[in-house]
Formats: C-alpha cells, structure tokens, sequence
C-alpha cells in the first residue's frame, strides 16, 4: 500500500489544492493531507480550523485523511509509514524551491520519494494569500475556495472589521 502525504499551510484551503487532492487521491492508495503548524508564520485560522475545514472539503474521499503536525516533514512522515511526499506546483517559479526542499528530505530521509503535480490551469493563479486578500477586502471568492472556507473567510473577516 503507496501512502501518500500531501503537507502545507492551507491557510486557507483552495479549489487549486482540492484539485491537487482529488488527483493524488485516485493515484495513492491512502493519502494524508498534513496541516503544518508552522512557527515562522502567522496564520489566519489554527491549525484546528484549517484541519476541520479541509475534512469538510474531503469529506466525500475515502482514502483521505486530514492531520496537525509540527517539526520535520520527513519525521512526521516516517511515524505515519509514508513512502511518498506530494507537492503542487503551480508555475516553473516552485519548481526550484520545491526541488531545494525535496533534495533536503531526501538527503534526510533517503526512502521517501517526493512526486510533484502539477495544479490545473484553471488553478494555477491561485494561493492562500491571493485568497485572504480578496476577502479582506470584500472580495468575492466563490468558485477559488470550498463553501465552508468561503463562509469563514467572511465570518473571520466580518469580525475583524467591527
């Protein structure tokens, strides 16, 4: 059995990384989409949030399953049996980062390969910030994130403003 995880921020979640889901979903035979608690950043949603939104999106995928992790990818990887690490890539301009990071993972941790797939063109415009920025400013974001992403945007958003 191929186990897949699929790390990142997904501060918020977005229809570009649903996509990414989706596919990698019906290629691994289990995948594992991994909220990063990441120090270095000051994130919109916790970690919490971020997970609850993204099993509500995946809810309908019975080989996804959505965790909270902190520290090294590959140790995280490792304690859940992964074999495989799955980025999206967006543009050519990932690519060179994303293949820094991979080099490192594997010079750390030799028996995890890491697969990039690359989002749909309808997606590849599309991030988290772009996402948060829209909606901070009233912006409609319909069609860029799930329904219960786009509801909290404008619940988090609407508080901020009073």
């Amino acid at each position: 059995m191929i186990v897949a995880i699929y790390p990142g921020s997904f501060d918020p979640i977005t229809n570009g990384h649903l996509d990414i889901i989706d596919r990698a979903r019906k290629i691994f035979d289990h995948l594992i989409v991994a909220v990063l608690q990441n120090p270095n950043k000051v994130p919109l949603f916790s970690a919490e949030e971020r997970k609850r939104m993204i099993e509500e999106a995946v809810a309908d995928f019975s080989n996804v399953e959505v965790e909270v992790f902190d520290g090294l990818l590959v140790h995280f990887a490792r304690s859940r049996g992964c074999r495989v690490i799955l980025r999206g890539l967006r543009a050519i301009s990932d690519y060179e980062y994303e293949t820094q990071i991979a080099l490192t993972n594997r010079k750390m941790a030799p028996e995890i390969e890491t697969v990039f797939l690359p989002t749909s063109t309808e997606y590849s415009y599309l991030n988290s910030t772009v996402v948060k920025e829209i909606a901070r400013f009233g912006g409609c974001v319909r069609g860029l994130v799930p329904p219960g992403v786009e509801r909290r945007l404008r619940e988090k958003f609407s508080s901020v403003s009073r």
